[in-house]
C-alpha cells in the first residue's frame, strides 16, 4: 500500500533520520537554516526509495514540496507557547497529505462507515472520554472532600491530571473487553491501587481515600458496562 509506504518514510525523516541539532537550527534560523532543505530532501528520497516506481515520481515531488510548504509554516508561526500545537497540526497535515495521496489510487473507501458494529465501538469509546468524565463528576459532586483545617494536606497535582487519566484507564478497560482480554482489566485495577492510594494512605485522609475509591470504581464499572453492553 502507498499509505504505509509514505507513513514509513515519513517515521523515518521527521524523527529517525532528523537529528535534535537539525531541529534546533532549523527553529533558530527558520527558512534560513540550510538543514530545512537536507530535511526536505531526505524526505522525497525517502518516499522515492519506498514507492519504488519512476512511474511516481511525482508523488515523492509532491510529499517533498508539501512537506517543505508545513514546515516553513511551523517555523514561522510557532512560538514558546504554541510550539506543541504546532508540533501536532505539522504532522496532521503530513499525514493527510498522505491520505489524500493514498485515497486518489483508491487505496481507501469510507465503506466501514455502514458498519454498524464499528459504528457503536466509536460510539462507546466517545462516551468513555469526555460525557463518562462528566457524569462520574457529578455523580461525585455531593461528596467532594473539602479542607479539614490547618492540617489538611495539599497534594501537587498536573493540570486535569486526573481527567485524563480517567479517560485513559476507561479507553483501556474498553479495550480489553472488547478484544476478550478480561485480565488485563485486573492488571490495570492492581496498577492503579499500587500508584495511587498507597499515596493516600501516606497522606491518612480517609474521605479523600474514599473520595478518589468511588471514583475509580465508578469509572472502572462504567467502562465494564460499555464493553458487555457493546458486545
Amino acid at each position: 500500500m502507498i499509505f504505509i509506504k509514505l507513513i514509513l518514510a515519513h517515521l523515518l525523516g521527521d524523527f529517525t533520520l532528523q537529528p535534535n541539532s537539525w531541529v534546533a537550527d532549523k527553529e533558530n534560523y527558520k527558512l534560513k537554516s540550510k538543514f530545512l532543505y537536507y530535511h526536505v530532501l531526505i524526505h522525497t528520497v525517502l518516499s522515492f526509495i519506498f514507492l519504488w516506481d519512476l512511474q511516481l515520481w511525482w508523488v515523492a515531488a509532491l510529499i517533498g514540496i508539501s512537506h517543505f510548504i508545513i514546515d516553513a509554516a511551523k517555523l514561522s508561526f510557532q512560538n514558546v507557547k504554541t510550539k506543541k500545537r504546532w508540533f501536532f497540526i505539522d504532522q496532521m497535515l503530513h499525514v493527510l497529505v498522505i491520505a489524500g495521496v493514498s485515497f486518489y489510487f483508491g487505496e481507501f473507501d469510507f465503506s466501514f462507515l455502514q458498519n454498524q458494529e464499528f459504528l457503536k465501538i466509536i460510539m462507546a469509546a466517545l462516551f468513555l472520554t469526555t460525557p463518562a468524565s462528566i457524569f462520574i463528576k457529578l455523580l461525585l459532586s455531593s461528596w467532594t472532600p473539602a479542607p479539614d483545617g490547618p492540617n489538611n494536606i495539599q497534594t501537587e497535582s498536573l493540570t486535569s491530571a486526573g481527567k485524563y487519566i480517567g479517560i485513559l484507564e476507561r479507553l483501556l478497560v474498553f479495550t480489553f473487553i472488547m478484544v476478550n482480554h478480561w485480565e488485563g482489566v485486573g492488571f490495570m485495577v492492581a496498577a492503579k491501587s499500587v500508584f495511587r492510594f498507597s499515596d493516600l494512605a501516606q497522606a491518612k485522609q480517609r474521605k479523600l481515600t474514599e473520595y478518589v475509591l468511588i471514583g475509580t470504581l465508578l469509572s472502572f464499572g462504567l467502562a465494564v458496562l460499555t464493553g458487555i453492553i457493546i458486545k
